[in-house]
């Protein structure tokens, strides 16, 4: 837009001026052109005004003319005859190639001779015998609606009349009228190159407007009803005709008071300009579209890097620091690239480092938690063992070593984080069933599964943390503490994708509505903060948050003498999926 606007705004200005210099030029020009034109007219109209001389040539015909009407009809014919001869070598044949016909009327007779046949002329009516004399001036020039004559083809014409003298005499012999073809006025115009434009119009005309020569013959004879808008004088003017702009150029012929006229088409003056226009319009069209294409050419160039890195910039706003772009430029864009590639890459080094530490320090949390549980978890079970045998129970103390061995077995045996949740249901049964055989009659459970627990698979340590807070807390004197487990398998009632649902439940005291907000806050923050009481679910559930995200993890739901009952929900992890799920 900068470039376009300016340079038409300058084009526009430049040809409007150029145009106004030409009709200035031109409307200069032409009515000098008209004023030549003009003196040639009066020039050939004085030539054809001493056409009538060249009678006086002749005594024979002066001396016709100079007799008395005749009785004798055969004189009268031989006269007739001379006469008409004569007419006919000099004029006809002779002195002017535009004269149509000559006739002189004397004494009530007509001598003639033409070279295009006529009719209408209208002196047959006038009486035998009697003199016809031209009235007023000795000379005249006569046009075609002033008179009933008229050629065969109806060519336009100019009549002259002359008054005939005898000067020996001092006598008038009659009148001679001669028809010149209104063509001279084209050979005059003609010379001076006046109809140069193609579609300009040039015409003669009388004050009254009745044109006498056309450029289109159609209009010879026809009156110029615009004739009161020219001007008095000679020069050029501007005008509106059929709704276009003309330039009018006039020039008077004060001999014979007739108008010559010029008209052109301001469009078709600048006939040529408006090629040049045309072509450097084109040209500037051309220009502009090439001109436009390089622009956007090379707008999309900058801007794709742009909006590429851009949306780079989206997706590491949303956490995903994978948009480390390679094919950067060494133009102010590149550079811009190579700089965000190099923070992507140090943040994603800063959360590495960063989560790596974290993990470790989980890692050391869960070690030092299965420490803290173990020591206290094998002092009362070799208690019971050791009680067991001042007892003499031998069948007892075989099954409690047989599972104590077992779950050190499976402590020990830190190399996978998940195993099958089948496994885990043998651990924890094992506690209980330890825990049982300590508290004796105290304390039952039960486990039910809903699903083949062996072909999917859990976190290790999720269920005996659960279990063993319920040994520590949900125990009531005087009554047979029962807890329930059960996993199944269901969809999510938001997102419907399924889910393994762990449920245990216990028969207990319940737990007060501020202590169960208590747990409830401690869930949602740090879990290795600190260690109260709840220490082992906090630790179970920040471990599945840790691994699966936070739509993932552990619920705790009671009621005071109903109960508690601990809800653990991890993603479904099925056996030919384990390896998109294990950690190295």
């Amino acid at each position: 837009m900068l470039t376009v606007i300016p340079m038409s705004l300058l084009g526009y200005i430049a040809y409007s001026q150029y145009a106004a210099s030409i009709e200035e030029q031109v409307g200069e020009y032409i009515p000098k052109l008209l004023d030549q034109a003009n003196v040639n007219i009066s020039n050939q109209l004085y030539e054809i005004k001493r056409l009538p001389d060249l009678l006086y040539n002749s005594s024979q015909v002066i001396s016709i003319l100079r007799k008395d009407p005749y009785d004798i009809r055969s004189k009268t014919l031989q006269d007739e005859f001379t006469v008409n001869n004569y007419l006919s070598r000099t004029y006809i044949n002779g002195a002017n190639p535009h004269i149509l016909g000559v006739f002189i009327l004397s004494n009530n007779r007509v001598y003639q001779s033409v070279k295009v046949p006529y009719y209408d002329f209208g002196y047959e009516s006038l009486p035998y015998g009697e003199n016809f004399e031209l009235k007023g001036n000795e000379e005249m020039i006569i046009l075609p609606h002033q008179t009933t004559l008229h050629f065969e083809g109806k060519p336009p014409y100019i009549l002259l009349m002359r008054q005939l003298t005898d000067f020996e005499n001092r006598k008038n012999l009659g009148t001679m009228l001669i028809a010149i073809d209104s063509k001279f006025l084209e050979g005059v115009i003609n010379k001076l190159n006046l109809n140069s434009y193609s579609h300009a119009d040039l015409w003669m005309m009388d004050q009254s407007g009745r044109i006498i020569y056309h450029t289109n013959p159609e209009y010879i004879g026809k009156v110029d009803e615009e004739i009161h808008q020219y001007p008095k004088i000679n020069g050029s003017f501007r005008a509106m005709t059929d709704h276009e702009t003309s330039l009018i150029s006039t020039n008077h012929l004060e001999s014979q008071e007739w108008i010559l006229v010029h008209r052109i088409l301001a469009k078709d003056l600048m006939g040529r300009a408006d090629i040049v226009r045309n072509v450097t319009i084109i040209a500037f069209v051309i220009f502009v579209m090439i001109s436009t294409a390089i622009s956007i050419l090379v707008a999309w160039q900058v801007s794709k890097p742009l909006n590429r890195l851009a949306r780079q910039m989206e997706r590491v706003e949303k956490g995903t620091f994978d948009v480390v772009h390679s094919d950067s430029g060494k133009d102010e864009v590149g550079m811009l690239t190579n700089r965000f590639n190099s923070m992507v890459l140090e943040i994603k080094h800063l959360i590495k480092e960063k989560y790596e530490i974290e993990l470790k320090q989980k890692e050391a949390e869960l070690y030092a938690l299965q420490s803290q549980i173990n020591p206290h978890f094998m002092y009362n079970t070799l208690e019971t063992i050791a009680m067991a045998v001042e007892d003499d129970e031998k069948e007892t103390v075989v099954r409690m070593v047989t599972l104590l061995g077992r779950m050190l077995r499976y402590s020990i045996n830190n190399k996978d984080l998940l195993v099958p949740v089948h496994n885990e249901l043998v651990h924890m049964k094992d506690y209980l069933t330890i825990q049982k055989i300590r508290f004796e009659d105290k304390l039952d459970f039960v486990v039910n599964e809903e699903f083949n627990t062996k072909k999917y698979y859990t976190p290790k340590f999720l269920l005996q943390p659960i279990v063993e807070n319920v040994v520590k807390h949900g125990m009531v004197y005087g009554k047979v503490t029962t807890i329930e487990t059960s996993v199944k398998i269901v969809p999510n009632i938001n997102t419907g994708v399924e889910e393994v649902v762990f449920q245990i439940k216990d028969n207990g005291p319940g737990t007060r509505e501020d202590i169960l907000e208590k747990i409830q806050t401690s869930l949602n923050s740090d879990p290795m903060a600190k260690r109260d009481s709840q220490f082992g679910l906090i630790n179970v559930h920040a471990r599945i948050a840790m691994n699966f995200g936070l739509n993932y993890g552990l619920q705790v739901n009671s009621e005071i003498g109903e109960g508690t009952q601990v809800e653990v929900r991890i993603p479904v992890i099925a056996e030919e999926g384990i390896h998109d799920w294990k950690k190295d």
